[in-house]
């Protein structure tokens, strides 16, 4: 869930940058016309999450909470476009990932073949070292 309200607070924030502030906060309704800013927002965090999870592993959200989306038949490789497609259309709904299994994997990962695993530390443990 934090890695959704990271992911949402970012999304909004590249919204805001492009409409102002005043028209995603609008003060009256004159403000408010013209396309809805939280449905940019949404529109927003479907496309980030899909292009992302589909070159990172994982949306920003994700990847800024140590997570990461992998297959869940452990095959190696990213998660094909389609898939992460309609896993980010499943989180937006809401719904899904409330609705889970006892191992963990929510609606959006079941019907994707995916599920989320902690970020795996780089080898060695510290900083990469300077060959040479």
């Amino acid at each position: 869930m934090l890695a959704l309200l990271v992911d949402w607070f970012a999304c909004m924030l590249v919204v805001i940058a492009f409409v102002g502030p005043a028209r995603y906060f609008p003060a009256t309704a004159e403000d408010a016309a013209g396309a809805n800013p939280s449905l940019l927002t949404l529109g927003l965090l479907v496309l980030e999450s899909t292009v992302l999870t589909c070159l990172a592993g994982g949306s920003f959200g994700k990847l800024a909470t140590r997570l990461r989306v992998v297959r869940y038949d452990g095959r190696p490789g990213p998660i094909d476009p389609i898939r992460a497609f309609g896993r980010s259309v499943l989180v937006a709904l809401v719904i899904p990932p409330l609705v889970f299994r006892p191992d963990g994997r929510g609606l959006h990962d079941i019907v994707a073949g995916t599920m989320t695993v902690p970020l795996a530390p780089r080898r060695g443990g510290g900083a990469p070292q300077p060959r040479g």
